[in-house]
């Protein structure tokens, strides 16, 4: 698909925008007073694809921790921050990558440009951002109501607020709950400006209906060429937003590499653990990123060979057992609890064999 063009935008040792490729973003649930805990949760976001990561800074320690907690990680660091503007300044001075602010809630003008001075001062993006939940009350008057073209013009005077301080390293979101209303929004907002923009869907909801509505709102705006940087936003683990991004980012075709898995949706003909296998396949193979493959895992003899046999490794269940498959050729039959060891095995296989 062809990509919009939009300004780059450098946040820690990353760029995004001008056609680079879209990075996956999620945010720490932990407390960011917590550097223990919060460590540990980005190093383990880090390890399954996340890129650029946000924390909260609702107090002063946890703008203080972001010196510590920047010095063990290995990817962008976010300060997420409402409604007091010395968090903000406070957060760029700890080390923060990028900042995020609703200007409308941060207070005065003088607080806005505070902020804006400081970010100025340290060459630091600031990510100016809008949701449904936080329109104007004269947007809603004027619009009768959470509209696409009230959160277009919301954010689109914040940037000309910060604009007119004299600065313009800026990414923009806008994000609504209503899918459709989102979609709109984007589109309206991608033809009215060049600044690169964060896209997702807010409050997207639990693991089924979150992935449901992001994976439709966001398939719509990404295939239409608009976004330079994502977040899955779900009611659960961080760790589900990077893989559920990941796979969005797979399918439209706008990120190459990792291992695909295909499954059967089973049915009474299966006789092994297919649903309890595929899952705990998809969780194995993320931790081989390097390799570009196909793999499938199907439970039974009417579609499961000839579908293993397209794949680059594949699984075709029997009867407590199944035969695994590599480029077409069976290489052995195995019982049902050797069957995820041996297809590891050829994965780490197919890696050594690529160095």
């Amino acid at each position: 698909m062809s990509r919009k063009a939009t300004r780059t935008v450098r946040i820690g040792d990353q760029v995004i925008g001008g056609g680079n490729p879209i990075l996956i973003q999620s945010m720490c649930n932990t407390k960011t007073e917590d550097i223990t805990g919060t460590v540990e949760q980005i190093l383990e976001l880090e390890k399954a694809g996340c890129q650029i990561i946000r924390v909260a800074v609702p107090t002063m320690k946890a703008a203080q921790s972001l010196k510590e907690i920047k010095k063990q990680i290995h990817i962008p660091l976010v300060a997420d921050i409402h409604f007091d503007y010395r968090l903000a300044i406070a957060a760029m001075e700890y080390g923060a990558d990028k900042i995020r602010i609703n200007p409308g809630n941060i207070g005065s003008e003088e607080r806005v440009r505070a902020v804006v001075d400081k970010a100025g001062e340290l060459g630091i993006p600031i990510r100016v951002g809008v949701n449904s939940g936080s329109l104007e009350k004269n947007l809603l008057q004027k619009y009768g109501g959470v509209t696409a073209e009230g959160l277009v013009e919301s954010a689109l005077d914040k940037v000309k607020l910060i604009e007119d301080m004299g600065y313009d390293n800026l990414v923009i979101s806008i994000k609504s709950s209503d899918v459709l209303m989102c979609v709109r929004a984007h589109q309206l907002i991608a033809s009215r400006t060049a600044y690169p923009l964060h896209v997702g869907i807010t409050e997207a909801g639990t693991l089924t209906s979150g992935n449901i509505k992001s994976a439709i709102g966001l398939g719509i705006i990404l295939n239409q060429g608009i976004g330079d940087t994502i977040r899955v936003s779900l009611t659960g683990a961080p760790m589900e937003e990077v893989k559920s991004a990941k796979l969005i980012l797979k399918t439209l075709g706008l990120r190459k590499g990792g291992v695909t898995v295909v499954s059967c949706p089973t049915c009474g003909r299966t006789q092994i653990d297919l649903i309890g296998l595929a899952a705990k396949t998809e969780t194995m193979v993320s931790e081989f990123d390097d390799l570009d493959v196909k793999v499938a895992v199907m439970g039974c003899a009417v579609n499961g060979p000839g579908e293993a046999r397209e794949a680059d490794l594949g699984i075709a269940g029997g009867v407590g057992e199944g035969l695994l498959i590599r480029k077409g050729e069976i290489i052995k039959k195995l019982p049902e609890s050797e069957l995820l060891p041996a297809l590891r095995e050829e994965l780490l296989k197919l890696r050594f064999s690529q160095r």
